[in-house]
């Protein structure tokens, strides 16, 4: 069952070319980049664990893919996007001379041999180093003549665009490029006087850290190219990265709790943990990149952009109550504005992660209600206690079960159980927990490789709680999560209302190999009612506005995903079905947030967020940009200062008020005796759990 237990997302390592006798300070322009090339061969050891990776996939993951020349093609694309996302560095003539490798991986790594892909990488090491010195030369002799009065633009989406066909095209490219990088700098809080150094130092840094490279970084790359034809959830642990597993987790423990990995060159934010110090601070949200890391509230900013994962990880943790401070890139901006914020370092603790029962008071027709609220931020159990036999180790389905008991004498009308950015955890305790709310019954189903199924379920006929039910959730419930409110969707035995999930279906397990681990996608889940939560999630019965952009976060959003399918129905006996019932729930939801201003604002956020990623171009004309980036922070005060006054407070006079009074709102949420604002979301929960209780009564009672 061990296996089971845990879900974790993964963060990838994308490793940079390999450049000798290279001074640690670049600092002459005119730098003959054939003296600095050094090619790769693949060390005689990667040829047993080529083989064995590969039997391991071929034979043990849960997707069976044949080694041909369709894996082939999609290993060498694979290795191209992890090498080159944006088509920055290859050229078309590139393209077409590697191509021959393109139907031939299939049978290179059958026999263990990694000459292709070491051959690939030599000639990206090439075009690398040669970009990244057009660069240094750039910013040394042509930053004094750049026109920001042209009127050009900057292509932003490169993924789907040509490979350059010429040097001169990707002069071009490169060009527009560093511009848009000095005019974000200059528009931005930086000091003007600053922006050519720090740009140059980038650069620089980049191309020294090249020298850092060694053979196994590419091996490790094409493995991950290798392993992730599979699935996203699929990756290669090198003997070193092994070592240091908990690395590539630790920031979900101590540091700014937020796990991370490497997007183009950037460092993003895949998610955070919830009650961790990035969460808790409220500044940093998924898909946010971090371009640099400074120590202290005082300390220089190192420009982190180009660097390998670990290395910025090694930047950001430290020791508890310390400050860091993360220039960051935020999402859904198209005009790329950074802006800087600062976390103080903490250990999440295990009552932080612990779930909260709390009462709040809804008015329905004159009279107040008492409903009752479950937060639950993971799924967890103390597995050390639990396997010593201690009869009072923590458990979520323990601390839950006293929560409710507790809720239950102090006469709630219903209860809420609010699974918003729960990630998952314990498979033991998301089936033990589903059994405080129904007689008995399956829970979940779990296909494995061989197609087998194996059933969970509660065995117990006990009903903990047997009241008026919703589950919150949102596109951060993943795992364990949609497991439980799949469950009570497919029970009938509650209102699940909030955004579609992440659609984290699988299981993974990590095995050995010659040299390292591997981690594979082993089985897949199925709700009771035979659907998976594999890619599609679990949909809500009522919608409400969603600030998470679902194209950029969730299992859909990633390459090579498992599709959406489904089995036979297990054998579990519902309750009175609640579909009826959700056409008249959903209009009663429709009718107040139609007057209320604040969904009215979380509606226009998610609009705007969304207008501003379909942007593809920026404008390199600086008087043009710069109204956009005025009209942007307009936008912001306009939308603001809206809700402001629907709640009777004073409008903010200007955007450097707003600022402000965002920064001091940060700084209040760490002081642990601040009231948090109120929860727009939750509220509107409760309000539903009303309307169902007003309409459905004599359904509720357990068949």
């Amino acid at each position: 069952m061990a296996k089971f237990q845990k879900s974790t997302i993964l963060v990838a390592l994308i490793c940079s070319a390999f450049i000798t006798n290279l001074s640690a300070n670049v600092k002459s322009s005119s730098i003959v980049t054939a003296d600095y090339y050094q090619k790769f061969t693949p060390e005689p050891l990667f040829k047993e664990t080529t083989i064995d990776i590969l039997d391991n996939l071929r034979e043990r993951h849960y997707r069976h893919i044949p080694v041909d020349d369709k894996l082939s093609a999609n290993i060498f694309d694979s290795y191209l996007k992890l090498l080159d996302p944006s088509r920055l560095h290859f050229l078309a003539s590139d393209i077409e001379q590697l191509s021959v490798y393109r139907h031939k991986l299939d049978d290179s790594i059958q026999k263990g041999d990694l000459n292709p892909a070491y051959k690939i990488f030599n000639r990206y090491q090439q075009r690398r180093i040669e970009r990244l010195i057009y660069a240094i030369n750039f910013l040394e002799n042509d930053y004094d003549s750049i026109d920001f009065e042209v009127d050009e633009f900057f292509n932003i989406d490169r993924e789907k665009t040509k490979w350059p066909e010429t040097q001169q095209d990707a002069d071009e490219i490169w060009r527009k490029r560093l511009k848009n990088d000095i005019l974000a700098q200059k528009l931005s809080d930086s000091p003007p006087d600053d922006v050519q150094e720090t740009l140059l130092k980038r650069y620089k840094s980049r191309l020294n850290r090249l020298s850092k490279t060694r053979s196994r970084d590419i091996f490790q790359n094409f493995m991950t190219a290798l392993s992730q034809s599979y699935g996203p959830h699929t990756q290669y642990f090198s003997p070193r990265l092994s070592e240091n597993f908990d690395i590539n987790m630790s920031l979900s423990l101590e540091g700014i709790g937020a796990v991370l990995t490497i997007d183009n060159e950037y460092t993003k934010v895949v998610r955070l943990v919830t009650e961790g110090p990035a969460d808790k601070a409220g500044q940093l949200k998924p898909s946010d990149h971090i371009t640099a890391v400074g120590q202290g509230t005082t300390g220089e900013m190192v420009d982190v952009v180009g660097w390998r994962l670990d290395d910025v990880v090694g930047l950001i943790r430290g020791k508890k109550n310390t400050t860091v401070r993360l220039t960051i890139v935020p999402s859904g901006s198209a005009g790329k504005q950074p802006k800087t914020i600062q976390i103080v370092r903490n250990r999440v603790k295990l009552e932080d992660q612990s779930a909260k029962a709390k009462i709040i008071e809804v008015e329905q027709e004159g009279r107040s209600r008492k409903i009752g609220v479950i937060s639950l931020p993971t799924f967890y159990l103390d597995f050390k206690a639990y396997r010593q036999g201690d009869p009072n180790y923590k458990s979520t389905t323990g601390d839950v079960r006293k929560l409710i008991k507790k809720l239950k004498k102090d006469k709630i009308d219903g209860l809420v159980v609010d699974l918003r950015n729960n990630g998952g955890g314990s498979l033991q305790e998301v089936n033990s927990l589903i059994g405080l709310f129904i007689k008995q019954g399956p829970t979940v189903q779990i296909r494995n490789t061989n197609g087998r199924i194996d059933l969970l379920g509660d065995s117990d006929s006990e009903v903990l709680y047997d009241g008026p039910l919703v589950v919150m959730v949102n596109r951060l419930s993943a795992s364990a999560s949609e497991i439980f409110a799949g469950a009570i969707q497919d029970y009938n035995r509650g209102i699940i209302v909030g955004g579609q999930t992440f659609g984290k279906g699988t299981v993974q397990s990590l095995l050995p190999v010659d040299q390292g681990q591997i981690k594979l996608t082993l089985a897949k889940f199925y709700r009771v009612s035979g659907k998976s939560t594999q890619n599609r999630g679990v949909l809500p019965d009522i919608y409400f506005p969603e600030n998470i952009d679902i194209e950029q976060i969730g299992e859909s959003s990633l390459p090579e995903a498992l599709p959406w399918d489904q089995i036979r129905s297990a054998s579990y006996n519902a309750l009175t079905p609640i579909k009826p019932l959700i056409p008249k729930l959903t209009e009663l939801h429709q009718q107040r947030i139609k007057q209320d201003p604040e969904f009215h604002y979380l509606a226009e956020r998610m609009k705007h967020f969304k207008e501003q990623r379909e942007i593809t171009q920026l404008s390199l004309n600086a008087s043009t940009r710069k109204v956009e980036i005025d009209q942007n922070k307009q936008w912001a005060l306009d939308l603001e200062n809206r809700l402001r006054k629907s709640r009777g407070d004073k409008p903010y006079l200007d955007y450097a008020e707003l600022k402000a009074a965002e920064e001091l709102r940060t700084a209040e949420k760490s002081d642990p005796d601040h009231n948090s604002e109120p929860d727009t979301l939750l509220r509107e929960g409760a309000e539903v759990l009303l309307d169902y209780i007003q309409y459905s009564a004599p359904s509720l009672v357990t068949h």
